[in-house]
């Protein structure tokens, strides 16, 4: 479960967030202005992160994938920036971030191509993956949303078109149909074995 660090009365902006020089070991995310504290994922969800990523990387260069470790600024009421699962990032995001000394995908950046987030038991992890970031990956124009939902084991796929998404469910053996990885081998079902 998340835990939010910030005060109401000091949200922080994007850039004092950006400024933070906390522990590099403890992930937070900023939402509406508020640190979010990311705790550490469940080791089931980690085989699940770790099962697409290595798939992925029979897709795409390994330079374009990031494994919890680059963020996104999204749109939000206030400063918001999330750190996916997984990201496919796009030649021209990979681009943009060489240079920096952050792994962030700042809104003037192209963004990346696929984000995927495995969900975490909780009603307010489904929320967050279901109804949040559905509405901020879209609006930030990233072509392919996947949430890997280990309780419902389904996956929707979320692809952007005229600027929403339109979702698609997958289940059991059927195979995922993703525009960006038309030869994705995975069934819905090998991807929670």
């Amino acid at each position: 479960m998340s835990q939010a660090v910030s005060t109401q009365s000091s949200y922080l902006t994007f850039a004092a967030y950006l400024a933070r020089d906390d522990d590099p070991d403890q992930h937070y995310e900023l939402v509406n202005g508020v640190l979010v504290e990311m705790p550490p994922e469940s080791e089931d969800n980690n085989d699940i992160a770790r099962k697409l990523l290595f798939e992925f990387a029979k897709h795409f260069p390994v330079q374009l994938l990031a494994y919890k470790d680059t963020e996104v600024e999204v749109m939000g009421r206030r400063a918001t920036c999330r750190i996916p699962d997984l990201l496919v990032r796009t030649a021209e995001s990979k681009a943009a971030l060489s240079g920096t000394v952050r792994a962030t995908i700042t809104r003037d950046m192209p963004p990346p191509a696929i984000a995927v987030e495995v969900v975490s038991p909780g009603q307010v992890n489904r929320d967050r993956d279901y109804r949040y970031k559905h509405t901020e990956y879209a609006a930030r124009g990233i072509a392919e949303y996947w949430i890997v939902d280990p309780e419902t084991r389904q996956i929707m796929l979320c692809q952007w078109v005229n600027g929403q998404y339109e979702d698609t469910v997958y289940q059991g053996a059927e195979p995922i149909q993703s525009t960006l990885v038309p030869g994705f081998a995975l069934t819905t079902a090998a991807v929670f074995e």
